[in-house]
């Protein structure tokens, strides 16, 4: 008998009707739940607070209603809960802030919000007592042994207290040694504590200025001033020094001159190997405050959709639902940080996809929905899983991280945070082509965004992992309107009050496009064999690399 060739045609259209269909998002849903996780009720969503609980909630009964699988802590018997713990140190200012700098004769008195945002102490102290404490100005704080540059040259800092500049040395040229307009990772505030905690200062604050830092003193304030929060250490003097904040650059300046420096100077000359560590002759700091400590135990959300032939291999979907919760209010008496754009769009969203693939044809692989807490105080709930997984992250296919989605029309375009060198880029790009959608770069590659979702927890293990971001092209208003819109949030609602819901400004459609496209990208990694690198030269690749053999 003779075999028969079906026509091209027909050989399509049998693929296009075994195809799963492309869900429809549901719009009037996701601005229902950015609603209520963003409503007054919910308290700006801190860890460990009645807003999260309210949270946990929230997301565990619409996850529930969905018909997803709880996938967090195992419990005895051997079932899973919705939740996983995580536990962490809790501190909190308690009392006034004395800061003052002595420069001969001449004292500077600074407040705490206004000159100086400084954190409460993570370094297990109940008082900071910082006396006649020298002062030393670092440059960036850098020491990168494969870029053949140090800012510290020996510089004992013991006792004394570190000036550090924001970013790296390659902002201001957008060229040299650190890789250009692209933050690195040693231009992070993160970095430079850690840094300082390596070398036994006695305290760090970092200098900033609202170009090179990506966001105003507002920001700085909001963020720093309140509770904060660290995973549970051992020994947490490794980590921190008594004293972590931020300073106002024209603070910083006058300080410097104070000493007979310049400040422009100074940065100049720290944008370059040559640079030696600068000490304030003369200039001396106080700074006293006390601190209250707790352990606290907040919670990641855990859903799953086990696959039906690959139950082993996940691809794995975050979204951080926390926030900055209750601090200061503003000059309008607004108290509560709710979050709606960040990151309770990206939650909504992130829902609304997860009920996508209830629906749909179960997937070969697994799919996982985690949705991670203590983002906004260093990613430490995506730090804490990725540490403690609850699925190998040897066999973790990939990790798709939606954070801060705009509220506006759909995008002919998109980005993703940093742009990392990734097979997983390229098919992504692929799947936005068939949606009609490109990629455009990273449009503020110096703020350093790749170091600061939550999939960086997962990439700097080698998972390969990128950060969703909304395209600037906007269909409605084009590159103008959306650039406008990012201008505007990140000067007056980003880390402030009134990232709040308007109903009379809010739309979905633009969330709606953009969870379509991470649907596609999860729904093709779910249903292949297709296991995404880090290309040739990523710092990721070789720790992917040592794991290889579990994946085969």
């Amino acid at each position: 008998m003779k075999s028969r060739i079906l026509p091209a045609a027909l050989v399509a259209a049998l693929v296009m009707a075994c195809a799963p269909r492309a869900p429809q998002f549901d719009q009037a849903r996701i601005t229902g739940d950015v609603r209520v996780l963003s409503g007054d009720d919910f308290e700006g969503r801190a860890p460990a607070s009645a807003g999260e609980a309210r949270t946990v909630d929230y997301l565990v009964s619409q996850l529930t209603a969905a018909g997803l699988e709880p996938g967090g802590d195992l419990q005895p018997g051997g079932s899973r809960a919705w939740t996983q713990d995580v536990p962490l140190a809790r501190s909190e200012i308690d009392g006034p802030v004395r800061v003052q700098a002595t420069a001969g004769r001449e004292g500077l008195q600074w407040s705490q919000g206004n000159e100086v945002a400084i954190r409460a102490a993570q370094n297990g102290d109940a008082e900071v007592n910082l006396a006649r404490a020298p002062v030393v100005f670092v440059g960036y704080g850098v020491n990168a042994p494969e870029r053949n540059w140090d800012d510290f040259r020996n510089e004992d800092l013991k006792g004394k207290i570190a000036l550090i500049l924001v970013n790296d040395p390659d902002f201001e040229t957008g060229s040299g040694d650190f890789g250009g307009k692209a933050m690195t990772y040693y231009g992070r505030w993160t970095y430079k504590y850690e840094e300082m905690a390596r070398r036994g200062a006695a305290g760090a604050l970092v200098i900033h200025e609202t170009a090179p830092a990506a966001y105003g003193w507002e920001t700085v304030k909001n963020s720093n001033t309140g509770p904060v929060f660290d995973v549970q250490r051992d020994d947490p003097r490794a980590a921190h020094v008594p004293l972590e904040g931020w300073i106002q650059r024209d603070a910083a300046a006058l300080l410097l001159q104070k000493a007979g420096l310049k400040f422009d100077e100074l940065k100049a000359q720290a944008r370059t190997r040559e640079f030696r560590p600068v000490t304030l002759q003369g200039v001396t700091m106080d700074v006293s405050f006390s601190v209250k400590r707790e352990q606290v135990v907040s919670k990641n959300i855990m859903a799953v959709l086990p696959g039906a032939k690959h139950a082993g291999e996940w691809v794995m979907y975050t979204a951080h639902w926390d926030h900055l919760g209750k601090r200061e209010p503003d000059a309008e008496g607004d108290a509560i940080f709710n979050g709606a754009v960040d990151n309770a769009a990206g939650v909504a969203q992130l829902l609304e996809i997860a009920r996508a693939f209830q629906k749909a044809p179960r997937t070969e692989r697994s799919l996982g929905f985690l949705f991670v807490g203590a983002e906004e105080q260093g990613l430490l709930g995506s730090e804490y899983y990725a540490t403690h997984p609850l699925y190998p992250l040897e066999t973790t296919v990939a990790n798709l991280n939606t954070d801060s989605p705009r509220p506006t029309s759909p995008a002919h375009d998109f980005m993703t945070s940093g742009d990392a060198p990734l097979t997983l880029m390229d098919s992504l790009i692929e799947e936005a082509g068939k949606l009609k959608r490109r990629h455009s770069p990273d449009s503020r590659p110096e703020a350093g965004l790749f170091f600061r979702s939550d999939h960086f927890s997962f990439a700097k293990r080698g998972v390969p992992a990128i950060s969703f971001k909304s395209g600037d092209n906007l269909k409605e208003g084009g590159v103008e309107a959306g650039k406008a819109w990012s201008e505007a949030y990140n000067k007056d609602r980003y880390h402030q009050p009134n990232d709040e819901f308007d109903a009379k400004t809010w739309r979905s459609d633009g969330i709606a496009a953009d969870a379509a496209l991470l649907y596609a990208l999860g729904r093709r990694l779910a249903d292949s064999r297709e296991w995404p690198e880090w290309k040739g030269g990523s710092e990721f690749k070789a720790i992917r690399e040592v794991s290889k053999a579990q994946r085969n």
